[in-house]
């Protein structure tokens, strides 16, 4: 890869992950991706950008796979990281109904995974740069009014918690640290019926990235930039 910007963005097999990669690359940046797949429709940009796109595989659970990552970019650092991969259930699905199973899968992929990547692979992280991670209005404790959501809402309010914890712990890096709301946007994961499309929000959120880059500390914001309450 060139001395061209860099991200690495985890969880780029769809969805939001996909439309970021796609983003960051009509910006002229290079980009490293991870999936779980061989044959996601990340692969088909592979051809068109040649060595600016970097895929990799990776389960986002196994923490075999965050270190083999690491391992293979010893050597390298990134400008922006960024952690999207997340999972869901519906709005009826409340703390006294879900399966435990289904209640750990949440917990390990949405709270606990994001922050062992963040862990593992901050020290790639250009000491100006940012590290991100795909939170959500609905972690916001100060903005639950209506219920709804329950299990993923306190899957992405353990997220915020434990990245500040991370932030407090790294209090004199000068990363810019960021938790991001996408909005409610139209993918397989948000559904038909959301507010916004990948093209409203995607642009947004890698405009507020590098409004907030080489600004040190944490931030909890939407894609328009609004700060959100915890």
């Amino acid at each position: 890869m060139t001395d061209t910007n860099t991200v690495l963005i985890v969880g780029a097999s769809r969805g939001l992950g996909l439309a970021l990669a796609e983003e960051w690359l009509a910006r002229g940046w290079n980009v490293v991706a991870t999936v779980r797949g061989d044959k996601t429709p990340l692969h088909r940009h592979a051809q068109e950008f040649g060595q600016r796109l970097r895929i990799e595989q990776m389960d986002v659970t196994r923490t075999e796979d965050i270190d083999s990552l690491a391992s293979r970019f010893a050597e390298h650092e990134f400008d922006v990281l960024y952690v999207n991969a997340g999972v869901a259930l519906g709005p009826e699905d409340g703390a006294s109904e879900v399966s435990t199973e289904d209640f750990t899968r949440l917990m390990v992929t949405n709270a606990l995974s994001p922050i062992r990547i963040v862990e593992r692979l901050c020290e790639k992280v250009k000491a100006n740069g940012t590290i991100a991670i795909m939170s959500s209005s609905l972690g916001s404790v100060a903005l639950n009014e209506s219920g709804g959501w329950e299990v993923y809402r306190a899957s992405k309010a353990a997220l915020n918690t434990l990245m500040r914890s991370f932030a407090a712990r790294h209090a004199d890096a000068s990363w810019s640290l960021a938790l991001v709301d996408p909005g409610w946007v139209r993918t397989e994961m948000g559904g038909a019926d959301a507010t916004l499309g990948v093209e409203e929000s995607i642009p947004g959120i890698v405009n507020q990235i590098e409004a907030f880059s080489g600004k040190p500390g944490l931030r909890y914001y939407n894609y328009r930039g609004e700060t959100l309450p915890w």
